[in-house]
């Protein structure tokens, strides 16, 4: 039986009291037509002897209904009824479910579904034009833009459906509104058009063939990549199998989903969304360096880092009469070995009376060996015209008809080839490739190493030489940049140098790093009054400690990293044990890089492969998901700061 109007209209009048919404009334039809097949499996039951009238089927479909009449009945889309009378007309319509069945069409196979698949359609959901300035209070409303499209969707049920895609635009300055995106004339009346990205779209094109996805379809794409590892080829493989159904997700409309949801996201943690713009109907490659010039080009700051708090990273200002009153014997570690005393600074050693207490914060940062390639000769640091299988940047690009072995300088034996006609040379990259062949991952990471160790003379492919992390001692993520040929200490300070460019203010107490000594050296020797030296302490992390020279002295005294004889009482703290004796031990984690390194370590072998634009692009994501995970972690535990700790920070008692 196909239900009729007729049919609704006797169920609402018999059922529904005029004080239910009409939203409500057909949210309860939905509800009853889902419990259908319990109710096939109730009559099942009753047809063997001696069973119950009410059988479990029945009662929980009773159940499933009062949930659904009573205003108890939380719902997003709804708000709950005045009149709470939803058990007794639960009972009532459980009286008549066969009836009801029938007359909604539920127990006919044969007649279509009666809540079918809507018609999808996909707009702009602006009314108005954004870009035009309002006159006598009126803004320009939007007009439709030729006729609907025809296109593709993925839903996010992971189906393909017909959707029509309408463009609105606005008379007045022509501007026109897809549901991802505005484009309109440049404002120099040069040649070709600019967009704006709508960070809050529903739906997200993938193709100029008219191929849109679901965002939620999106958001499961980043849930793979931050709970499974996963890159968009994997994960494009992973829908199709997943869909079961043609066409399939191509790895490249995959790869288009991940740049177009990650943009919206960097460009919204960043504060960007009314300024960026990219070429309009753009592709992914020129979106993706678009975003990565706007966030940060060979590094850059996590978005809301500088901002970030929380009782692991940040701590109450001590102070030397703290350590006394805690009854710490000052110039002795635990065995009663004398300390070297050092040069106290007497900020650190007394407090300023009436002054506020303050606080401290303490940030790690190291070097992961995560790299992309770039331009084999050795003086450049270009990016790769072909990242497939070339060697050579723009500027280089000649080179790539001279053989690979440095100092050889004569032509390639044949189009394609690497090496000249020599033999030797042949052999040599024969065996190179074989190398390569052969060996896991891991081997091959080897084989790097030693050959930059030993410096061959190859140019047959280059890289980067690490990735640069910076974090604060809780492990959220503050920037990172990367060192293109080692890790140099005007490298490093350069890195640092960037992040806290904007945020001077935000600077740390104390930054941990594996060669903290001799990055003070090189700051001290450029420049004594740098901020690195004034406000910030160079400490070595506790790990790498154990391994400087117990004779250099400026390493021991100043980049202690738990100095004991009271210099730096903010690196420790004062614990003691179940025999009521007093411990000193270090206030601050200072191998969270090495955690967030160890994280980056599933990424390294799609990162590896990456374009320049891709990886600074990725790595942005990256640190944006670490940083968020870390923030779950800590309104989970309730580490964050609370009042009292700012009132004791501000206090001057």
């Amino acid at each position: 039986m196909i239900p009729t109007l007729g049919n609704f209209i006797v169920i609402l009048q018999l059922y529904f009291l005029h004080e239910f919404s009409l939203q409500r009334a057909f949210y309860i039809l939905t509800v009853l037509v889902a419990t259908y097949p319990l109710f096939r499996l109730h009559l099942n039951q009753r047809q063997e002897p001696r069973q119950p009238r009410d059988t479990a089927w029945l009662r929980s479909i009773t159940s499933i209904l009062a949930q659904a009449f009573t205003s108890e009945h939380e719902h997003p889309h709804f708000p709950p009824e005045e009149d709470d009378v939803g058990i007794q007309l639960g009972q009532r319509v459980c009286r008549d479910l066969e009836q009801l069945y029938h007359l909604l069409g539920a127990d006919d196979k044969d007649s279509p579904p009666l809540f079918p698949e809507p018609h999808r359609i996909l707009c702009t959901t602006r009314l108005h034009c954004t870009l035009c300035p309002s006159e006598n209070g009126r803004t320009p409303t939007l007009r439709r833009f030729g006729n609907p499209q025809q296109v593709r969707l993925l839903d996010s049920g992971f189906r393909w459906v017909k959707a029509e895609l309408y463009v609105a635009y606005c008379s007045k300055c022509l501007a026109e509104y897809y549901p991802d995106r505005l484009t309109y004339q440049r404002d120099d009346n040069t040649r070709g058009r600019l967009q704006k990205l709508e960070c809050e779209a529903l739906y997200l094109r993938v193709s100029k063939h008219g191929v849109w996805i679901d965002r939620r379809v999106a958001i499961a794409q980043e849930h793979a990549i931050l709970r499974f590892h996963s890159g968009w080829s994997n994960f494009a493989d992973w829908l199709s199998d997943t869909m079961d159904s043609n066409p399939r997700i191509t790895t490249r409309q995959s790869q288009r989903l991940y740049f177009e949801h990650f943009a919206r996201r960097l460009i919204t943690d960043h504060g960007l969304v009314d300024t960026f713009t990219v070429p309009a109907h753009s592709s992914a490659q020129v979106l993706a360096a678009s975003v990565r010039d706007a966030v940060g080009k060979d590094g850059g700051i996590v978005a809301g880092a500088m901002e970030h708090g929380c009782i692991n990273c940040t701590h109450i200002k001590r102070y030397a009469a703290d350590f006394l009153a805690d009854g710490v014997v000052l110039d002795q570690d635990e065995n009663g070995v004398v300390d070297a005393p050092g040069p106290v600074e007497p900020t650190q050693q007394d407090r300023v009376p009436g002054s506020a207490r303050g606080y401290a914060r303490l940030a790690v940062m190291d070097g992961k060996s995560i790299s992309h390639r770039i331009c084999a000769v050795t003086i450049c640091e270009g990016p790769l015209v072909n990242y497939k299988n070339g060697r050579f940047c723009a500027d280089h690009l000649e080179m790539q008809s001279i053989c690979g072995i440095i100092p050889c300088g004569r032509p390639v034996h044949s189009d394609g080839a690497v090496t000249c006609d020599d033999e030797s040379h042949k052999e040599w990259h024969q065996k190179y490739l074989n190398r390569f062949t052969r060996l896991s991952f891991p081997g091959v990471q080897r084989v790097i190493r030693r050959q930059a160790a030993a410096n061959e003379n190859s140019s047959v492919e280059a890289s980067i030489h690490c990735l640069q992390t910076v974090q604060w001692s809780c492990g959220c993520p503050i920037g990172w940049g990367k060192c293109y040929r080692s890790e140099s200490s005007p490298q490093v300070l350069k890195i640092i140098d960037n992040i806290w460019e904007s945020h001077p203010d935000s600077r740390p107490s104390f930054l941990a790093y594996n060669d903290a000594c001799n990055l003070l050296r090189h700051i001290a020797t450029q420049d004594p009054n740098s901020p690195w030296i004034t406000s910030t302490k160079l400490i070595v992390d506790a790990w790498h400690y154990i391994g400087h020279r117990a004779t250099d002295l400026l390493c021991r005294i100043w980049c202690n990293p738990a100095p004991t004889n009271g210099s730096q009482p903010d690196l420790i703290t004062v614990s003691v044990d179940n025999n009521g004796r007093t411990h000193t031990t270090r206030a601050f984690n200072t191998e969270t890089a090495e955690q967030l390194n160890a994280w980056l370590n599933g990424y390294e072998a799609q990162l590896r492969q990456m374009s320049d634009v891709n990886y600074d692009f990725s790595v942005h994501v990256l640190m944006m998901l670490y940083k968020e995970l870390v923030e779950k972690r800590v309104e989970k535990k309730e580490d964050g700061l609370t009042e009292e700790f700012w009132d004791i920070v501000e206090g001057t008692d």
